[in-house]
């Protein structure tokens, strides 16, 4: 696995301002890492919500499209509960022409409930998520391809369109990659198979990898979709230190305790955070997205991009 397969992913939800972002953003595309991506969240998750409070994912991934040259920007993922589909396609691909052809868009049901109660956003229940997820998908998928000129309509079981010009098109056709992932074991993986160009699991042990990679190439193959034709990844939590001493303060400002992160991420020695990923990777994993959740600790990229990824 090169460093261009591996991807920093971030909590700005957490508690981080655009600058904070665009610190990590820099370094990581100083360092080579193949992408910056951060997750869509509205509400910091345990205790009271920091400052200086959340930001919002499309906002602050437009302005990384100018303040950034190479790197490439996604999310994991936004939430169709937060956008109409509509607006969504138009501001993603505002974001790849701003960007050049960077853009990864990560789309999914949702599933904070609180984060919908703290900001006046309607909740529906799971199943009908999951209908407005499959409208998004083809909705936004639909206006892309809507050739110039021509007009696009769609009804589904939560969107109607009539007569929608598609525009404006993204910069890569036929569109940007659109990720999809998650846990469920029907819905998630058609989705994928009929939508997606990668499917991520995050923050599951390797043989869950493997069973939720295997549904969706199952998915695949039923509508007659190659299934080596979609990227399957993973995401996982991040803390290295050069030594004990290091990866334990590195834990604590994260505050996690060093056996769980241990257990359960890309942790510890560098030489133990490599053999992690050595495993994601032997059980089919393209790419990996390492979660980053101290902002401010940029010398952290510097040793995983020097003395994790070149062991993998």
């Amino acid at each position: 696995m090169e460093l261009d397969d591996v991807c920093i992913f971030t909590e700005p939800q957490q508690g981080a301002s655009y600058d904070d972002l665009l610190a990590v953003a820099r370094r990581a595309e100083q360092l080579g890492f193949g992408g910056f991506f951060r997750s869509d969240h509205y509400l910091k998750m345990g205790g009271v919500s920091g400052l200086p409070g959340p930001s919002d994912a499309l906002v602050s991934l437009a302005g990384l499209a100018r303040d950034t040259t190479r790197i490439r920007l996604g999310t994991l993922v936004c939430s169709v509960t937060f956008r109409h589909a509509g607006i969504l396609a138009i501001t993603a691909a505002q974001i790849d022409q701003m960007s050049g052809g960077r853009f990864e868009l990560g789309l999914g049901a949702g599933w904070f409930e609180q984060e919908h109660a703290a900001h006046a956003i309607p909740f529906p229940p799971m199943g009908t998520r999951f209908d407005m997820l499959e409208d998004h998908l083809a909705v936004i998928t639909g206006m892309w391809a809507a050739e110039p000129g021509a007009t696009f309509g769609y009804s589904g079981r939560t969107l109607q369109v009539t007569d929608s010009p598609g525009l404006p098109k993204p910069v890569q056709r036929p569109h940007p990659p659109i990720i999809i992932g998650g846990r469920g074991t029907r819905r998630t993986p058609q989705l994928a198979a009929a939508y997606a160009s990668e499917f991520n699991r995050a923050f599951a042990p390797v043989d869950d990898f493997v069973e939720r990679v295997r549904l969706v190439r199952s998915a695949c193959q039923t509508i007659g979709r190659d299934p080596d034709s979609l990227a399957y990844t993973v995401a996982l939590v991040v803390a290295v230190g050069a030594d004990e001493a290091e990866f334990t303060r590195r834990a604590a400002a994260i505050g996690r305790e060093p056996a769980e992160l241990r257990a359960n991420g890309a942790c510890g020695t560098p030489a133990e955070a490599a053999a992690m990923i050595r495993r994601y990777r032997d059980a089919g994993a393209g790419r990996v997205y390492l979660q980053v959740l101290d902002l401010a600790d940029l010398d952290h990229l510097d040793l995983i991009a020097h003395s994790v990824i070149p062991a993998v």
